[in-house]
């Protein structure tokens, strides 16, 4: 297996031979839960593409851990980014769609409140919600030893998505409907580099107002399959095409 990663707070200063110390939640997560034992391989970053490999000197106590250093991956910024607005799923299935995506590979999620989702973040509970959802991103974000974890932005509204979309050198918004006109995602001539938008609509579909504005943006509807997907899976399927298909997975 591949070792585990930790996240800390920074990096700066670290060279071969520094010992480093993981504290709090994460060395509490470390040390009684992990159990990990001297001489056990670690990885540390800070969630922004740097890393700090190393081995377990101890323990100390039920909460921090003391690594020594000695060397220290760098995952680049990708290219072509990957930003995908995905609109709100109805229970947990935002986090399910957030852990999937994070898995996989995306580099960017954008919660988006469409006209047709049953979910809605407002006041504490939207702040709350935002919370689990990047809490979810960067638990998956060291489940799958990513360096470089997914930013989650704030919940926009479909304007603050249609400026995202006109920015995009990308854009598309997913769409089953084939009398829409939509054309396969699996054949879209994509860029080499620069920004893929993706949006995922909720489970009642994106609205004619919506696609018009999304359109007049810049973004095309496209279709994944034959298959629907439902609104939290969508965006993991989507982002894997693109994964495969702009080399970043070769």
């Amino acid at each position: 297996m591949t070792a585990p990663v930790f996240v800390v707070e920074s990096l700066a200063g670290v060279g071969p031979g520094s010992v480093a110390e993981v504290d709090g939640p994460e060395g509490r997560h470390a040390v009684s839960v992990r159990r990990l034992q001297p001489g056990e391989d670690v990885v540390l970053t800070d969630g922004q593409g740097r890393g700090a490999a190393g081995v377990v000197l101890r323990a100390e106590g039920k909460d921090r851990l003391i690594v020594e250093l000695h060397a220290f991956p760098v995952e680049s910024e990708p290219t072509p980014r990957i930003t995908v607005v995905q609109a709100l799923p109805k229970g947990d299935r935002g986090e399910l769609a957030v852990e999937t995506m994070t898995e996989t590979g995306v580099d960017a999620i954008v919660p988006w409140a469409a006209s047709r989702c049953i979910t809605q973040w407002k006041g504490e509970r939207g702040l709350k919600a935002l919370a689990k959802w990047r809490a979810t991103a960067r638990e998956a974000g060291k489940q799958s030893r990513r360096l470089r974890f997914p930013e989650v932005a704030d919940a926009a509204t479909s304007k603050q998505v249609a400026a995202l979309l006109a920015k995009a050198d990308f854009a598309a918004v997913l769409h089953e409907d084939r009398d829409y006109g939509s054309e396969p995602l699996a054949t879209a001539e994509l860029p080499a580099e620069g920004e893929i938008v993706l949006v995922v609509g909720p489970e009642g579909g994106v609205s004619p107002e919506e696609l018009a504005l999304f359109e007049e943006a810049g973004a095309k509807a496209y279709r994944l399959g034959r298959s629907v997907l439902r609104t939290s899976t969508a965006g993991t399927a989507a982002t894997a095409l693109l994964l495969g298909r702009t080399g970043r997975w070769s």
